[in-house]
């Protein structure tokens, strides 16, 4: 019973990023995708519903990671986990949406739809028993909402009946990174409604007191 994950825009990366760290954790995978010695005593095949194991003994998320524009998914091919993830899972564009719906779903974002789609039909074949998907995004950027629109559309077509859900980060006016914002949710709202099963809200002036409060996390 395997998931995928598919990781939308620069919120959605960066929660990628941390949340497959924690799963790495949990299950005792190393960022290089090997698992510890310790964990491979115990004869445990749990982390199989979000990894998958390669001939060579590496774990390999059943992850996708999409950005229009390259810097975030740059920083995870540089960073402590670049081994952990095939290169085929991070899809990058060449230009970003410019916190622009219309960029995402429309113009740029149509550019690279048939690659990221391809990508999680070849994870998808690679699953004996696909249950659905976890999609994370946010509702204020041009990528979270026009992109994931377009991906959660074409999903729905060529998955129609597996599960989707999203796990979102929904834009607060008080930290705010751009005036269109409310636009780009109300849109992005449209399509949840009519392709989503369940959708996980995340207020994100709710993080940032969060991270104040209980992390000590002076500038989040």
């Amino acid at each position: 019973r395997e998931v995928i994950s598919i990781h939308v825009g620069q919120a959605g990366v960066q929660i990628g990023n941390a949340a497959w760290e924690l799963f790495c954790l949990e299950h005792g995978i190393q960022p290089d995708g090997k698992m510890s010695i310790r964990n491979t005593q115990q004869n445990d095949d749990s982390f199989s519903t979000f990894f998958s194991e390669t001939g060579t003994g590496h774990h390999v998320p059943r992850a996708i990671l999409v950005d229009l524009e390259p810097s975030v998914i740059d920083a995870i091919r540089k960073g402590p986990y670049k081994h952990l993830f095939h290169p085929e899972q991070l899809v990058t564009g060449q230009e970003d949406a410019a916190n622009n719906y219309a960029r995402g779903h429309y113009t740029v974002g149509k550019e690279i739809i048939d690659v990221v789609l391809d990508r999680i039909r070849r994870i998808a074949e690679n699953c004996t028993g696909l249950q659905g998907f976890l999609i994370f995004h946010s509702f204020g950027g041009g990528t979270g909402s026009g992109f994931t629109s377009l991906l959660m559309e074409r999903l729905s077509v060529d998955y129609g009946k597996k599960s989707k859900l999203e796990f979102s980060i929904y834009p607060a006016p008080q930290v705010s990174t751009a005036v269109v914002e409310p636009y780009n949710s109300i849109l992005k709202t449209h399509t949840t409604l009519e392709h989503s099963d369940c959708s996980f809200m995340v207020d994100n002036e709710a993080i940032y007191d969060i991270c104040r409060r209980n992390l000590d996390i002076e500038r989040p």
